[in-house]
């Protein structure tokens, strides 16, 4: 039998408690709702949430007063502001949404909570919610589509949330409005700054993306703001540090600017490939690259991205070579190599940036988190593996995935050297692993079986040369990662 997940917990508990308490569960609610309904969805579309505790997090601020939350929220130029109402595991209730709505009238309030049934709805409007949280995991599709219609019926909003395929069968039949994509997994309550993504392009119907969960800078903001979402639901972080909201609110106006259309690379890595709800294939990269021909063959077998190296290398590219590939339909990025006593990007890097040449910067070097915000979005890092705290190490950069290469003293890649086994399980615990060092036709397949790469990197042992590819250890290499995922 199937372990039931914290959710399953949640829902099971407060069904009980409705069945016995109502949907009040015990707040004093007005007969009628007594203030008008503002409209969801205002620009910056930042939702920000009074949250004082979690099951993924513990406590976060059990003695917060909501109202004043509330107030530190609007004064720092937030309209939308969500409670969540969770008593048992998140230490909020439906008072605190009364509460809040009878002090700030004009403040949209988003009811976050895990509701059940049509009693919850009427209750939310009750309270003064304007829009309430509807979980697509909870329900059937059946019973979903009621409390949205009801949802509606009463003239407030529905952010229907969705986290799998599944989900999103029994959302396109509502075709909502507001639909927000969970990057926390319900079962582990891990975070992958990329499940919305892979959802998120499967959409079929026209709807506001709310990317909700994992946001804890203005950089991962901008980072769902540029991957195809118009809003934020922002809890923890900003629970903890107010200042934050200036931050995101500075990612929304980045996110709209002019070169805004460039900054796409994570989700057209992850647009959907026919894959459905199955394990998606091993991505690839190529790189290393530095002549057409190399990069035209590698496109042509199924090469999701080439690497360009810009960093002291047999392999470094001519930025020239970038620009006479601009016609190239695949992502290109630039492997550079800082750190504290060299350049972070370089001018001829950052120019092909801008333009667009190149979709993403790869820092190869000793760099810090803060530099590599500072210097280049999108961006990841290449972290080098060689003990146990390089894998704890990685877990400081902000990037949606990190990149693992093999530690070789003075030589930031293309070694062809291989990180020890243990040591990428590892970095695999940590979440989707991205696998480079000494990767080629002879070890990719096993490797794949063995570790579950989301993304495998290859560069010297294609060689030829160094800086020529070898065709035939490309066609072999690419039919090697096609056995591994059949």
């Amino acid at each position: 039998m199937k372990e039931p997940t914290i959710l399953d917990q949640i829902v099971a508990r407060r069904r009980e408690r409705v069945a016995r308490e109502g949907a009040a569960l015990g707040a004093r609610l007005p007969e009628r709702r007594t203030s008008p309904i503002v409209p969801f969805g205002a620009h910056p579309f930042l939702i920000c949430e009074i949250k004082r505790a979690s099951p993924s997090r513990g406590e976060i601020a059990r003695c917060v007063d909501a109202v004043e939350q509330a107030a530190t929220y609007v004064q720092r130029g937030i309209r939308t502001v969500s409670v969540l109402t969770e008593e048992e595991h998140f230490c909020g209730s439906l008072a605190d949404l009364v509460r809040v709505k009878r002090a700030f009238p004009g403040l949209c309030v988003l009811r976050k909570d895990f509701l059940i049934d049509e009693s919850d709805i009427e209750a939310s409007h009750r309270a003064g919610a304007d829009a309430v949280l509807l979980i697509a995991r909870v329900h059937d599709a059946a019973t979903l589509g009621r409390l949205y219609e009801k949802t509606k019926a009463l003239g407030m909003e529905a952010l229907l949330e969705v986290h799998d395929g599944e989900d999103l069968k029994k959302a396109g039949r509502l075709a909502p409005v507001f639909t927000g994509f969970n990057s926390r997994d319900l079962a582990s309550l891990k975070i992958d700054p990329v499940g919305p993504l892979r959802l998120r392009g499967r959409v079929d119907w026209k709807t506001t993306a709310v990317y909700e969960s994992g946001i804890g800078s203005g950089e991962e903001g901008l980072f769902a703001l540029s991957s195809g979402f118009q809003g934020l639901l922002v809890g923890e972080a900003v629970m903890r540090d107010s200042g934050l909201i200036g931050e995101l609110i500075g990612a929304f106006d980045e996110a709209r600017g002019s070169d805004a259309g460039r900054k796409d690379f994570w989700l057209r890595l992850y647009a959907p490939r026919g894959d459905g709800d199955r394990v998606p294939r091993t991505l690839v990269k190529i790189c290393g690259i530095t002549n057409r021909e190399d990069a035209l063959l590698a496109r042509r077998l199924g090469a999701d991205v080439l690497g360009f190296v810009f960093a002291p290398s047999p392999r470094r590219a001519d930025p020239g070579l970038i620009r006479a590939l601009g016609d190239l339909d695949i992502l290109k990025v630039g492997v550079v190599a800082g750190g504290p006593a060299a350049p972070i990007l370089d001018p001829a890097v950052k120019d092909l940036l801008n333009r667009g040449l190149i979709d993403a910067v790869q820092f190869h070097g000793s760099e810090d988190p803060e530099q590599c915000s500072r210097a280049a979005f999108p961006y990841y890092k290449a972290v080098r593996i060689g003990e146990e705290r390089d894998v704890d190490a990685a877990g400081a950069f902000r990037c949606p995935r990190v990149l693992a290469d093999a530690s070789v003293p003075g030589l930031p890649g293309g070694t062809g050297r291989s990180i020890p086994d243990s040591l990428v399980r590892r970095m695999g615990e940590r979440g989707p692993l991205w696998l480079a060092g000494g990767i080629g036709p002879a070890n990719v397949r096993g490797l794949i079986h063995a570790f579950g790469p989301e993304l495998v990197d290859c560069s010297s042992t294609l060689e030829a040369s160094p800086g020529k590819k070898d065709p035939q250890k490309l066609i072999r290499f690419f039919e090697e990662v096609a056995r591994a995922n059949d």
